[in-house]
């Protein structure tokens, strides 16, 4: 059990901290999107880029550890959004509410979780489950909102609008780079290695205390209702179903089995949250949904810890 807190504690220790900074007026109500911007600019995409710049086409193509975890993302949104539509939600919102319970915090809280329990070489899991969640997961959720907002204006348009904000995307971008730099068969320069080295090490706190400033922000007032079923699918439904395709499925090797469950029960990320604000559609359920699976997910991954060898 002490084992369990030595990794949990320090994760979510900086997230308090972030929480009281803010609180108490150490940082101020600009302090999460400041902050927000160095880790999506410049401390993620330099970790992602080095990552993929220093590994092999063998480390990072793991079909059945895609599979397993891609399913479980993408299956919760494919029902949560059924759910939602028989409800006669309008295709927005139910969207917004599908990612609020399949958006898994991989930047953020994976990466760190994943390199403290796993190790450095843990990296790279994380690193293909964030691609997965930004690439694949975001851009359905994205195109789903398009066409609700844009229905009747054509197909070309959406996929314009969703090709555009890829590619405009940093932590795309990165790994992609990253990807071309290792297929050049070139050794990264040694005062850019460490470059990329001394950013990618601030990326994980800033991140975390960006979350916990982002937490700090005042909630909406009044009850908000059907946060609780959306923070159970991603706490609970999501795990499960990653667990059974990881181990009996796909019995992937146990560090991408391992992470492939972590980064399953990880909490709702801030993105759903973003693209509410950036429609100007109501966020206060998916605000509910991030903060409340952030503090559920101390339980559930505390718990997974340990059941885990690890």
């Amino acid at each position: 059990m002490s084992s369990v807190v030595n990794v949990v504690l320090p994760v979510f220790a900086l997230i308090l901290l972030g929480y009281l900074c803010r609180r108490s007026g150490r940082m101020g109500p600009t302090g999460a999107s400041e902050l927000n911007r160095f880790v999506v600019w410049l401390g993620l995409p330099a970790l992602l880029f080095s990552v993929v710049a220093t590994s092999t086409w063998e480390q990072l193509w793991q079909p059945g550890f895609i599979a397993a975890f891609a399913i479980g993302c993408l299956g919760v949104f494919a029902f949560t959004l059924a759910y939602r539509m028989l409800q006669k939600q309008p295709l927005v919102d139910a969207s917004l509410d599908a990612l609020g319970a399949s958006y898994a915090n991989t930047g953020y809280v994976g990466i760190p979780l994943c390199m403290l329990v796993l190790g450095d070489e843990a990296l790279q899991p994380a690193m293909v489950a964030s691609i997965v969640v930004v690439c694949v997961l975001f851009a359905i959720a994205l195109a789903c909102v398009e066409t609700g907002l844009h229905a009747g204006q054509g197909l070309l348009r959406t996929l314009g609008k969703v090709s555009s904000a890829l590619v405009r995307n940093p932590l795309v971008i990165a790994p992609l780079l990253g990807a071309l730099w290792a297929a050049s068969g070139l050794q990264l320069p040694v005062p850019l290695a460490t470059l990329l080295k001394l950013l990618g090490a601030a990326a994980a706190p800033c991140a975390l205390v960006s979350l916990g400033l982002f937490l700090a922000q005042p909630q909406p007032g009044g009850k908000v209702q059907g946060v609780w079923p959306l923070v159970g699918l991603k706490l609970v439904v999501q795990p499960l179903i990653t667990w059974y395709l990881a181990f009996q499925v796909f019995e992937l090797p146990t560090l991408w089995a391992y992470s492939a469950l972590l980064l399953s029960a990880l909490p709702t990320g801030t993105g759903p949250y973003m693209l509410a604000e950036f429609y100007g559609r109501e966020g206060s359920r998916v605000s509910r949904v991030v903060l409340l699976s952030t503090l559920g997910s101390l339980i559930s991954l505390s718990l997974i810890l340990v059941l885990l060898p690890v």
